[in-house]
């Protein structure tokens, strides 16, 4: 298995696909105040990081998240603190104990340029892939509403890649939708591989990983070569 980065040398070129599941892949969001209070806690993460969460999706099970961060070596603290604080709430909330989630995240490298809004609507896509609803946007904790129906929810970013549906938004939104209906099964194959980047040949190249830990690679720091 190659090894590749969660930070490269490509100022604004990268963005983070972030997976977590329930230890058993137990429920762990029942109630609709579970789904706000896990909200409420990214919100504030987000802030507390400086993220920019272009898409995400939460699920009874599982969220995804698709966001970049200004500091990037900050993930696993900023991942450890969200799934600790809503680890906390929970065992309170349901009088539980012991772990809540299934080992550490998942996380994949997303070129931004060129896989952004296909992992997104990867992501918005997931509550039709499980059949819940029949389309992306009914779906009420999911950036899906944002992009398809215009409601703002103090959390998603526009994806900054959105403004190729159209230029109203009205011509945007409906563009979108259709966006989301007429999915990609290789693609969305290739987003729920999370091990495996998605990117281009000199993204790819600048990703490197050491000693089970994604960094950057450092100047002057011997290139690995990477097989993709």
């Amino acid at each position: 298995m190659p090894s590749y980065a969660r930070k490269h040398q490509l100022t604004g070129s990268l963005t983070y696909h972030i997976f977590n599941r329930s230890n058993a892949k137990r429920p762990v969001f029942n109630l609709e105040s579970d789904y706000r209070h896990f909200l409420k806690l990214l919100t504030d993460y987000s802030h507390k990081f400086k993220l920019r969460i272009y898409h995400w999706v939460v699920m009874p099970n599982h969220y995804h998240l698709l966001l970049e961060i200004e500091e990037p070596e900050n993930i696993s603290k900023l991942m450890a603190g969200l799934n600790r604080a809503y680890t906390h709430y929970h065992h309170k909330t349901y009088f539980t104990a012991g772990f809540l989630w299934q080992g550490r995240f998942k996380l994949q490298p997303v070129q931004k340029e060129r896989y952004l809004i296909a992992c997104g609507r990867y992501i918005e896509r997931n509550p039709v892939m499980a059949n819940i609803v029949l389309c992306a946007q009914d779906y009420p904790y999911s950036s899906a509403k944002f992009y398809c129906l215009g409601k703002t929810d103090g959390l998603t970013v526009e994806d900054p890649t959105f403004s190729q549906f159209g230029k109203e938004f009205n011509q945007r939104r409906a563009s979108y939708q259709e966006f989301l209906r007429s999915f990609d099964n290789e693609a969305e194959d290739s987003f729920g591989r999370l091990e495996v980047p998605r990117g281009d040949k000199e993204f790819m190249n600048r990703l490197i990983r050491e000693k089970g830990r994604y960094i950057s690679r450092r100047r002057g720091k011997p290139t690995k070569r990477i097989m993709v």
